[in-house]
């Protein structure tokens, strides 16, 4: 079952992390071997986690790079379920049928 309006993974990595361990953006940035910038979009929800950013991460944090990418893949899925009225497909229909 989907998850419903699931957070970004950038809101999650500035609430649940970086807050309570009161580490900037600047820091974390150069923990992670990014610029600010790249790190910024991410933690403001308009920069996906790649990856590559997975990997960091988890280098960084200690979660797996396989968590972030599923957190980013619910919350991608759950945005583009969104759009899917504006798709136009049309199904194939199986001989079966």
């Amino acid at each position: 079952m989907a998850m419903y309006n699931p957070a970004h993974p950038g809101e999650l990595i500035r609430e649940e992390i970086l807050a309570p361990l009161d580490l900037s953006v600047a820091e974390t940035a150069r923990r992670l071997g990014v610029s600010r910038k790249t790190l910024s979009k991410v933690l403001n929800c308009r920069g996906a986690v790649t990856p590559e950013m997975a990997i960091r991460l988890e280098m960084l944090f200690g979660q797996s790079a396989e968590l972030w990418v599923k957190i980013q893949a619910a919350y991608d899925l759950f945005q583009a379920r969104k759009k899917a009225k504006e798709f136009h497909v049309s199904p194939i229909k199986s001989h079966a049928q």
